[in-house]
């Protein structure tokens, strides 16, 4: 467990009442997930949907270890059929919509959550310029496999780069920028509350 990542700043640190907030704390990150990758704010040139801001700041916000939980019972729960998913629809869902366009992202969400994890727990999380840095990786960790699965899928002679890089990037600066000033916020509220 990560000794000094937000979620842990909180509440019970040991015994039962530390394993209820862990899963209160996980079915609370999926939940997120599912409702911000539904959240859509109209911008140019492609809407913001808000699920890589949930992950990012999840990622963050829980560590390494209750981070990936969080995000493999996403993940499964998108798998089942249920959906949790951006562009899912009745249609087309489960894993036809993971194997689909999608699903070198939801692994650079994997990524991105340990990555994030990991540089919180070093305190990466606690003043605006490091965690705006935390995030830029997190998302090239995000971007990486979702392109070489686009090249791989759609084949390299497609415009891959004007299909799952370029129309998301003003977006995603938007939303590094909300969560690079929401966790160190975050921090400051619980030192404040601690004094």
């Amino acid at each position: 467990m990560n000794a000094n990542v937000l979620a842990n700043a909180i509440g019970p640190h040991e015994g039962t009442a530390l394993r209820v907030k862990q899963v209160v704390l996980v079915a609370l990150g999926i939940l997120a997930l599912a409702i911000a990758a539904k959240i859509k704010v109209p911008m140019w040139p492609v809407p913001i949907t808000m699920g890589t801001f949930a992950v990012l700041t999840i990622g963050t916000a829980y560590g390494t270890r209750l981070g990936l939980v969080t995000m493999l019972g996403y993940l499964l729960i998108g798998a089942l059929g249920f959906d949790v998913f951006a562009g899912s629809s009745a249609e087309k869902f489960g894993l036809t919509y993971m194997m689909g366009g999608t699903g070198g992202y939801l692994v650079g969400y994997l990524l991105a959550t340990v990555l994030l994890g990991a540089l919180a727990a070093r305190g990466w999380d606690r003043s605006f310029g490091k965690m705006a840095l935390a995030l830029v990786l997190a998302n090239v960790v995000i971007y990486v496999p979702g392109l070489l699965w686009l090249g791989q899928l759609y084949g390299w002679d497609q415009p891959i780069l004007q299909w799952g890089l370029t129309p998301f990037l003003v977006g995603d600066a938007i939303k590094l920028v909300l969560a690079a000033l929401l966790i160190p916020g975050l921090w400051k509220m619980v030192g404040d509350a601690r004094s």
